[in-house]
């Protein structure tokens, strides 16, 4: 009894291991572990009885977080998206242009993996999306299974760090931070992952080009009447748009967020090639080649949504929760838009919400109770105590933080991780001087590659249940495709999830590609401040000789 009074926040967090690899889930695991303690506390009376009594407070208070509304939203509106072909469209467009490059139908999952993020921000949809509609042209035309599937899952895993992201949303939540600063935050470095991707995708195409062969020309089905690419009119729209998004980019103040100006400039220059492709398509003057048309009219819309979400935000007009509801009346208007709206895919996308929102509201209310018992037992403090005697200040903190959280990514998902582990590790951040939006970014691509990892990875396991199980015949070639198998899965998602722990250590080593995006606080030179104090004007009433130098003057009129 001795012992499990001086170290009863170990074993509490020892017992909701245990209860974990029993096989309960998350959200009755924590609370049920919570419970347990804290009647085991009260008992010992290591823990008043009235400390229970907050526990209604605490869960009213999470029905009350109105940051928590923006996931239903976020879910809604990219179920909608998923649902409504935007995938499918981008996914033919974008392959059919890259199609003639090595590596082409890569480099079109991966672009289109990270337009999926930046508009629906769930990784199910996406990696799904894609394995229906890229998996099977790509063994059509003779990509290697473990790149092939590697691309999909890895690109799908995009909409965890690319704003809209759930991911940040809880982030968030649970660091105390604005949802909109770590979706400031992240917006640099999950451009800056797509890109090595694609790096990893050229680097594949130079040294083993069988594995990433182009689309024969007999699969590009884009073509002008004369047989021609049209891709000369396209490059010359795109370099239009470029200069003046550039241009535009100029214009702006030193002061001004990267993210902010980097939204603003893509606006132009979207908003410029559209307007261009509307008044060539109504005019008819046929400057603009089918290419040209197609790639502008299936891109500008979602980039249109992105806009709508992600540049409201970031310019202040609306909070993540409002950019939310809006990002989801937009996809509504898309799928009217496109005649594929009903009933049946509303109740689906509602269903699919619901089940979500509820998934992440019961964590959240476990967590609450296991957070409130370890909190009474002084567990904050054993966390803090073995954390901050690690040798080697911030980064030493940084390293084995990261190690452990990489490590627990094999078993546990990226929410459990967040309401688990997060709230023990935001404190000591904060008390090692360590900015918590900044640290809540890294955590999030850090705990990307819970979806990527071997045996437990969920994209994997969506990946696997689109992916074909037996050898079958291609219906536009005749050929045999043979299967893909779950060892090609797996090692297929090594690379990228090389990739990622790459991106943590340029984090670690650039903090700025995460501060970066953030809004400049404005310096104040305390030399500088002048305090100017106006003199109250004496009033008649408080000068006691006003009353006789009224009469003197008086007098003297006289």
């Amino acid at each position: 009894m001795e012992f499990l009074s001086a170290n009863m926040a170990p074993v509490m967090f020892l017992g909701l291991i245990l209860f974990l690899l029993l096989g309960y889930s998350v959200a009755f695991s924590l609370g049920a572990c919570g419970l347990l303690f804290s009647f085991v506390g009260i008992e010992m009376g290591l823990l008043p009885a009235s400390l229970m009594q907050a526990l209604p407070l605490r869960i009213f208070g999470i029905m009350q977080n109105d940051t928590l509304l923006a996931i239903p939203f976020f879910t809604f509106m990219g179920l909608i998206l998923e649902r409504s072909g935007m995938a499918e469209d981008l996914l033919d467009t974008i392959g059919q242009l890259f199609g003639p490059v090595r590596g082409g139908l890569a480099f079109a999952v991966i672009f289109v993996g990270a337009m999926l993020a930046a508009t629906t921000g769930v990784v199910a949809a996406s990696v799904i999306s894609m394995g229906l509609i890229s998996l099977p042209i790509m063994l059509r035309y003779g990509y290697d299974r473990r790149v092939a599937s590697g691309v999909i899952a890895a690109s799908g895993t995009l909409a965890q760090i690319i704003p809209p992201s759930l991911v940040l949303i809880i982030m968030a939540d649970q660091l105390g931070r604005s949802v909109g600063d770590l979706y400031k935050g992240a917006f640099i470095p999950g451009f800056v992952l797509t890109g090595l991707y694609v790096g990893f995708i050229v680097l594949v195409a130079v040294l083993r080009p069988h594995m990433v062969p182009a689309l024969p020309p007999e699969a590009r089905s884009i073509r002008e009447d004369n047989g021609s690419s049209g891709l000369p009119s396209l490059g010359a729209l795109t370099a239009l748009s470029v200069a003046l998004a550039v241009g535009f980019a100029k214009t702006r103040p030193d002061s001004a967020p990267l993210d902010e100006t980097i939204v603003l400039s893509m606006c132009v220059g979207v908003g410029v090639a559209f307007v261009l492709s509307v008044i060539n398509k109504t005019m008819k003057l046929g400057l603009l080649s089918k290419m040209a048309e197609r790639v502008t009219f299936v891109l500008i819309p979602p980039l249109g949504l992105i806009f709508l979400v992600l540049g409201t935000i970031f310019l202040g007009i609306a909070t993540p929760t409002e950019g939310g509801a809006m990002g989801a009346v937009g996809a509504l208007l898309m799928a009217v838009s496109r005649g594929r709206l009903s009933m049946n895919l509303l109740r689906q996308a509602m269903d699919s919400t619901m089940k979500l929102s509820c998934f992440v509201v019961f964590i959240l209310v476990g967590s609450t109770v296991f957070s409130l018992t370890f909190q009474g037992v002084d567990g904050p403090k054993w966390v803090e105590h073995l954390l901050t005697s690690l040798p080697g200040g911030q980064l030493g903190f940084l390293i084995v933080v990261n190690i452990l959280v990489f490590v627990l990514a094999f078993f546990l998902d990226f929410f459990e991780l967040s309401f688990i582990v997060v709230p023990l590790l935001g404190p000591v951040a904060e008390k090692l001087g360590i900015d918590l939006v900044w640290f809540g970014v890294l955590l999030a691509v850090n705990m990307q590659t819970s979806f990527m990892h071997p045996p437990f990875g969920f994209a994997l396991f969506y990946l696997r249940s689109v992916a074909p199980t037996k050898d079958y015949k291609d219906r536009v070639t005749g050929k045999t495709v043979e299967k893909i198998t779950t060892s090609q899965i797996y090692w297929g998602s090594v690379p990228f999830v090389l990739i990622q722990i790459i991106m943590v250590g340029l984090i670690i080593t650039f903090p700025n590609l995460v501060s970066g995006g953030l809004d400049k606080k404005a310096e104040v030179n305390v030399d500088d401040v002048q305090i100017e104090m106006q003199a109250d004007t004496p009033k008649a009433e408080d000068d006691p000789m006003a009353a006789f130098k009224g009469m003197e003057a008086a007098s003297d009129a006289k």
